[in-house]
């Protein structure tokens, strides 16, 4: 599973890609094939059920539904299952002399941009601080670039499909929550979009830590403590580690802000200023760690040859361009 990108997988790291596109014009700017449509989608209203069966909605209902169709929702197509029968697959090519980087989109784009320029490293073209191309072109020779999400470069490197990854702290330890004994270490802190994980609360409860939080919550008959986060697996880890009693973590994709206090009593919150939160009527009562850009890599991961010299080219240069700012 990928958190996005998945157009720039395939052919190196998947066969095939699910992918949301306008039309198949769309899906060939990737440079890929379309295969098979799943499914149409638009933007849909949803309710709960149960609500809806006890709660008269049709004064909001009638509404948001004005210009509207009341179309079927729409169902996945599934392609017929393919023919039985043993198929040998290629082998993979082997990258003997060639070391792959995995970059980052996004917000961490234009920090990771200014880092690679400071080291020496950064494409001629395809990754700057107007563009943002999947495959870049490298700046060395033995050295290949992919450009995806930053949440799921830590599962690649573990897994050996990159070797290298510039990715942020936040992502790296969300995975080593998941998944403790990954074989992924950070090799260099590049000290770039530094924010604070903390635990969040709303400006309601009285208590300047956590334990007087919970106290105020048990307080208001709160049975178990809701947590919400976009890292569940460090938000899961945090409840076990202080000893929320019961508790739930609710998985969520942004906008956190919004749920405390009425969706949930507690945050594992990533913050720069800190004005958001006080914009939201929420303050942090204990800090997790101070999340940054770093470089990771595997393990104890050996390399020969020119992806050796690669390799210790890449830490060099980025190890003394960090020490220099």
């Amino acid at each position: 599973a990928a958190w996005g990108a998945a157009e720039a997988y395939p052919p190196e790291d998947a066969d095939l890609a699910v992918i949301t596109a306008a039309d198949e014009a769309a899906v060939s700017t990737h440079g890929l094939i379309p295969l098979h449509r799943l499914l149409d989608g638009s933007a849909w209203l949803i309710a709960n059920a149960g609500s809806l069966a006890r709660k008269d909605l049709s004064p909001l209902l009638d509404l948001l539904a004005r210009g509207t169709s009341r179309g079927e929702t729409p169902h996945l197509r599934l392609p017929p299952p393919l023919p039985a029968g043993a198929q040998k697959q290629p082998a993979a090519p082997l990258r003997a002399e060639t070391l792959r980087m995995a970059l980052p989109d996004g917000h961490q784009q234009r920090h990771v941009v200014a880092v690679l320029r400071d080291a020496g490293l950064l494409p001629p073209r395809g990754y700057d601080e107007s563009q943002c191309m999947r495959r870049p072109e490298s700046p060395i020779e033995g050295l290949e670039i992919k450009v995806i999400r930053p949440q799921d470069m830590p599962q690649l490197v573990a897994t050996g499909e990159m070797d290298l990854a510039v990715t942020g702290r936040d992502c790296v330890n969300e995975h080593l929550s998941r998944f403790p004994s990954s074989p992924i270490e950070e090799v260099v802190d590049l000290q770039r979009a530094q924010f604070n994980l903390a635990a969040v609360v709303s400006e309601g409860v009285t208590a300047s830590d956590l334990s007087g939080a919970l106290a105020h919550w048990r307080a208001q008959g709160r049975q178990v403590i809701r947590v919400a986060s976009e890292f569940p697996g460090i938000a899961d880890a945090y409840a076990r580690s202080r000893h929320l009693g019961r508790y739930q973590v609710i998985p969520i994709a942004g906008a956190s802000e919004g749920f405390v206090p009425e969706d949930a009593e507690l945050l594992i919150e990533g913050t720069e200023t800190g004005k958001t939160l006080v914009e939201n009527r929420l303050k942090p009562i204990e800090l997790l760690f101070r999340s940054t850009t770093c470089l990771v890599a595997g393990k104890g991961r050996k390399f020969r040859g020119r992806r050796r010299e690669v390799f210790d080219h890449v830490l060099s240069a980025l190890r003394s361009s960090t020490k220099a700012a």
